[in-house]
């Protein structure tokens, strides 16, 4: 009964703090049959919150970023707000870019189980609160023009922002045009092209592909904007024979700095809390266009990095834990 509970907790914290949905709305829930208990449950809180909840049910995707098929993805496009309980990741598609532009708000679920649905990362969390703290990042990001990325571990990374002048602040709450994958919280820019060079290790965990936790780092070398080796041990091993398995250069792209920010979250070898936390950056590799950038792959994974320090134009703005960011920054709002 307990568990029961705090499931109920969950799923409507989700749909009524997270999707703020409102009598008015229509909400599409994709799912796929092994997630299929899940969207029921989103469903029931949806009709409690008094609007029109919409199940759409596809076989399991091949893998993650593979596009979800056609009906559904016009129904995405008719939707206010988007809930993605799915097993595969379909947040880097062509059909969530479109839902997004045509003013859908998304909440991410990809691989939710009960953990998730009753984590501390979600239950504990007042994401309203930390999205102050997302907005002055995000500033200080589009304003910056080069990063220097570090780790006690070895990573050793640079890449410009020269013209980028974007970021994505992920508060959990997402207003029309964003997504939030929930309980993640954290801002992440999209380098620019061809621009990273350097050595990531990777040490804290590569949540996909049934990789999840590492036990040992993954090194990966970084010329031109993108990986041109992968060393490690049979993780390291799984990681690059998938990647190398698409015959797309662009699955090596470095995409995406993310920085978690959710105080409450804890490695899992789960995606969408492990990215969220507070103390890691991740960097994503291959498709970049949902978060801003050009470049298309058939994948994106992120790979997650403990205790970083963040360099922005020579100045650091984060150490491990803490948050290095002067009085001077205006937040921004964020919260419609």
């Amino acid at each position: 009964m307990m568990v029961e509970a705090l499931l109920n907790r969950g799923v409507q914290k989700l749909v009524e703090v997270n999707g703020r949905v409102k009598p008015s709305d229509l909400v599409v829930i994709v799912t796929d049959f092994k997630m299929f208990q899940i969207a029921e449950r989103v469903a029931l809180a949806v009709i409690r919150a008094e609007a029109e909840p919409m199940i759409c049910v596809m076989r399991p995707r091949d893998h993650d970023g593979q596009e979800p098929p056609p009906p559904i993805a016009r129904a995405m496009a008719e939707a206010d707000v988007i809930f993605t309980p799915v097993s595969k990741s379909i947040t880097h598609t062509k059909a969530m870019r479109a839902a997004l532009d045509l003013g859908a708000r998304a909440v991410l679920m990809t691989a939710h189980d009960e953990a998730v649905l009753t984590s501390p990362a979600l239950l504990e969390t007042d994401f309203e609160a930390q999205a102050t703290l997302c907005g002055r990042l995000a500033a200080v990001l589009r304003r910056a023009q080069s990063v220097h990325l570090t780790s006690a571990k070895g990573t050793d990374l640079r890449f410009s922002l020269k013209g980028r002048d974007h970021a994505n602040s992920l508060t959990g709450i997402p207003n029309p045009g964003q997504l939030a994958p929930v309980p993640t919280i954290e801002v992440n820019v999209v380098p620019i092209e061809g621009t990273a060079e350097g050595l990531l290790v990777v040490d804290c965990s590569v949540p996909y592909l049934g990789i999840g936790l590492l036990r040992e780092p993954i090194i990966c070398t970084v010329e031109a904007g993108y990986i041109t080796s992968i060393e490690g041990g049979e993780q390291a091993r799984q990681l690059e024979r998938n990647l190398r398995s698409y015959n797309d250069k662009n699955c090596f792209n470095i995409a995406e700095l993310g920085i978690g920010l959710n105080p409450n979250a804890r490695p899992t070898g789960v995606m969408l809390e492990d990215e969220g936390i507070l103390g890691t950056i991740h960097i994503g590799i291959g498709t970049s266009h949902t978060l801003g950038g050009s470049i298309l792959a058939p994948t994106h994974y992120d790979l997650l990095i403990w205790n970083p320090t963040i360099e922005l134009d020579g100045v650091v703005i984060q150490r491990g834990k803490e948050i290095l960011l002067s009085d001077c920054d205006v937040a921004e709002p964020h919260l419609a």
